[in-house]
């Protein structure tokens, strides 16, 4: 099992505020690796900045041995890296099979069409939703949505930006039983989570961010089990 995605040394500034501070982490081939912490912490930025969406100021972010720094995020989408943004952000005028469509653009292989009954099957509520207006949907059908439309790149990893926020504790137990799922079927997950407890339960491994560092890692059922980690992120 060998590295996928590797970060070393990352550097993230906006303005005069160093937002990121020469963090480092690994996520291996067939994992799912979660990062948690408080708002502010400094998890979307790191996810902005391995797709392509913050132009981090130093550092290295490599994909499958290739370098990501500097590179245009249309570009790091090829390479088999889709992110699942905080917010769902599917397009509210279109319709499921529109959305999904989208998630599509950059493929020019044939198996398209397998692709979206592979997505349909995964999640059957698109499917029986397909004609429907993406924006009339519920806040969870939207984030399968916006799940399914990155699984339309046939990525390698896919990384997810809050996929539990604001979400019923029922729909937040189905979104992670699809990540479990997605995963198992062979896409590696870098999950950024404020649900710390859902997100230790489905991930091999964690990373705690705080203000821009690494404050602690290691194993998701050692960290589940941290006085440290359980007083300030569990409510334990």
């Amino acid at each position: 099992m060998g590295t996928m995605l590797s970060v070393k040394d990352l550097d993230v500034y906006y303005g005069s505020i160093h937002a990121i501070k020469g963090i480092f982490f690994e996520v291996n081939e067939g994992e799912i690796v979660t990062l948690i912490g408080a708002n502010g912490a400094g998890k979307t930025t790191t996810l902005h900045s391995i797709s392509g969406l913050v132009k981090p100021k130093s550092g290295e972010i490599k994909f499958c041995g290739t370098g990501l720094r500097g590179m245009e995020a249309h570009k790091i989408i090829r390479l088999g890296l889709a992110q699942v943004p905080e917010g769902r952000r599917v397009f509210s005028r279109m319709t499921v099979q529109e959305n999904l469509e989208m998630g599509a653009y950059i493929r020019k292989d044939g198996s398209i069409q397998k692709d979206y009954e592979n997505v349909f099957q995964r999640l059957p509520r698109l499917k029986e939703r397909r004609r429907q207006v993406a924006g009339t949907l519920s806040g969870g059908e939207q984030q399968m949505l916006a799940i399914g439309r990155a699984l339309m790149c046939n990525p390698k990893m896919l990384l997810l930006d809050e996929p539990s926020m604001g979400l019923s504790p029922l729909l937040v137990n189905e979104i992670f039983s699809i990540i479990r799922d997605v995963n198992q079927s062979g896409v590696t997950v870098l999950l950024v989570e404020q649900n710390a407890k859902k997100a230790l339960e489905i991930a091999n491994r964690a990373y705690v961010l705080e203000t821009g560092t690494i404050a602690m890692s290691g194993d998701a059922d050692e960290l589940a089990n941290d006085e440290k980690v359980r007083k300030a992120y569990l409510g334990g």
